[in-house]
């Protein structure tokens, strides 16, 4: 038998990269990135797993620090997939092609509402007293003024920035700056509410304050609700799949008077509604056993229409979904 002259220089490239067989190096699939996409690539692992495949390993390191690993190498010791919570920013994308991650296939899985949350069993009431129905409503320019570390009125309560809202201390967990979710909320809600009459001279729109009103929290959402039970009035900043499935703990403010909702997310009328990434490592294709056999699971209709949709992943509208598969039925590089 005659070999292709091209699949045989294919061949030792990757044995050159990988160093040794892939079965013998590394067995099973390697995720890292965004806690905001972790469960939902957990739920698909799961599946692969009943099926007889081996388990996905899937670490929660937040987006930032999933790209940072993604693009340190092509080999097993680094992972074949990163969980995105917003794009690859170009310095990522730079530090992949420095890393030797040339080719990468961008898959957009869904889309998600960043929920700005309080206790489920907390009651908002107006100054007066009175009960507020339907709970809390906030405008990005409120919620700027409350987290922005540059604003010179620096108010300490919600009532000192509107005086229809209540006389609660200003309390809020945010993602660490290692987050998807935190790089989104700063760009769909610091950069865009930001009042800059209000801010100090030189000040940095997206900065949050340092004086004990917004704390820093981890990737783990349960941190959050801890907080924001603990601290009623408090609030803390989630992704619309844990609010949804979660709504004995935790409950949204509408946003600009329009409630989250998967309809709202999937239209974008919900103000801090966003899409959710993979990207794979083009390199680990055909070395890595089952890597493409997890990313089809993760887009089809089963899991898309069903068990993914349930666990509160919105769907892509039907056009996006398209040229989603369409990449990675070609395996298009994204850039």
């Amino acid at each position: 038998m005659r070999l292709n002259m091209k699949n045989v220089i294919k061949l030792i490239a990757v044995l050159a990269l990988f160093g040794t067989t892939s079965v013998s190096a590394r067995d099973y699939i390697s995720i890292v990135g965004s806690s905001t996409v972790y469960p939902f690539a957990t739920l698909v692992a799961e599946k692969m797993a009943s099926e007889g495949m081996k388990a996905p390993v899937i670490e929660s390191t937040g987006s930032g620090g999933g790209h940072k690993l993604f693009c340190a190498g092509v080999g097993v010791e680094h992972p074949d997939i990163t969980n995105s919570s917003r794009a690859q920013k170009d310095k990522e994308f730079k530090l992949c092609q420095d890393g030797g991650v040339t080719d990468i296939i961008e898959v957009r899985v869904g889309n998600d509402g960043i929920a700005f949350a309080y206790a489920a069993d907390y009651e908002w009431k107006y100054t007066n007293g009175a009960t507020m129905k339907g709970g809390i409503d906030l405008t990005k320019e409120e919620i700027w003024q409350a987290m922005a570390r540059d604003n010179a009125n620096a108010p300490t309560t919600w009532y000192e920035i509107d005086k229809r809202l209540p006389k609660v201390e200003i309390s809020i967990m945010a993602p660490p700056p290692t987050s998807g979710t935190r790089d989104a909320f700063d760009s769909l809600v610091m950069k865009k509410g930001c009042i800059k009459d209000m801010l100090v001279a030189d000040g940095d729109c997206q900065a949050y304050r340092e004086d004990g009103h917004v704390i820093e929290g981890g990737e783990n959402d349960e941190l959050y609700v801890e907080h924001i039970t603990k601290e009623q009035g408090a609030f803390g900043i989630f992704g619309y799949s844990f609010v949804s499935n979660n709504s004995d703990k935790v409950k949204a403010s509408m946003i600009n008077g329009v409630e989250i909702s998967m309809e709202g997310i999937q239209d974008y009328s919900y103000p801090i509604a966003r899409p959710l990434f993979f990207y794979i490592k083009k390199a680990h294709i055909g070395v890595i056993p089952g890597l493409m056999d997890y990313v089809n699971e993760f887009v089809s209709e089963e899991a898309t229409e069903g068990y993914l949709l349930d666990a509160g992943l919105v769907q892509l509208s039907p056009a996006d979904r398209a040229t989603v598969l369409d990449a990675i039925s070609n395996q298009t590089n994204y850039k």
